[in-house]
């Protein structure tokens, strides 16, 4: 019986909840791809695109329940196209992130999880949160608990949500938004005796990486990308109850 290579190369089909926003769902593909590509295997992904205004409308309405349904709905469509596994590259929608594992047909990597366990080994205890208001005002919703989240100044947090949601809205980033929001980070380390400042945003990635980052951070997109490929390319166990 022959064997088929493209199918043996193949990893689990990862649905993605795109477009929330559009730059980070593009970094998440890219990255996503290169891993496979450098060991040699065949990336299998459906995306759908939902929308950062209809996320932002049940968060605000505090709506867990209805946050919940609306990417269900998308990750129904995920499943029918041949998802195995589904992904939302944003940290806001993960506001419903209880309501929505238990009633998602498919098992859904958490971004807080790979978070957690990273902020456990690097003992940081006192952090502060760049990433939408919400996530900011909320302590990323409570879903990382045994530390220390240090609330920024409300000026500071208008500067960082409105930034946040340019990247998103935009999909690109620039030198100024890079060099005022280091600066930044410097500031509250410093003034507030922080251990290190949480990315809490995955269009984050359009500002900041590994080579242009000279803060203490944990960066919440890598970190579920990490968790997202070590799932697929057959690692570790799936972060995804």
């Amino acid at each position: 019986m022959p064997v088929n290579l493209d199918s043996m190369n193949k990893s689990r089909c990862l649905g993605l909840v795109g477009g929330l926003g559009v730059g980070a769902t593009i970094h998440y593909y890219e990255k996503l791809a290169k891993a496979h590509e450098a060991q040699g295997r065949t990336l299998d992904i459906v995306i759908v695109h939902a929308e950062t205004s209809r996320v932002f409308e049940h968060v605000q309405a505090d709506d867990r329940n209805g946050l919940a349904e609306y990417l269900t709905g998308y990750i129904r469509r995920l499943e029918a196209a041949g998802a195995e596994v589904a992904a939302i590259p944003a940290v806001t929608p993960h506001f419903c992130v209880r309501e929505l594992i238990a009633t998602s047909s498919l098992p859904v990597f958490n971004i807080f999880e790979p978070l957690i366990q990273e902020r456990v080994a690097r003992a940081a205890r006192r952090v502060a949160v760049f990433g939408t208001r919400f996530v900011m005002e909320s302590a990323l919703f409570g879903e990382v608990n045994e530390v220390d989240i240090i609330k920024s100044r409300p000026h500071e947090v208008d500067y960082i949500h409105d930034t946040y949601v340019e990247l998103a809205r935009t999909g690109k980033g620039s030198e100024e938004q890079h060099r005022k929001l280091t600066a930044l980070a410097h500031t509250l380390l410093k003034r507030d005796g922080l251990d290190a400042i949480i990315l809490a945003g995955t269009d984050l990635a359009l500002l900041f990486n590994e080579t242009n980052t000279d803060f203490p951070h944990l960066d919440c997109a890598a970190l579920h990308l990490q968790a997202i490929l070590n799932e697929l390319l057959g690692k570790n166990p799936a972060n995804s109850h």
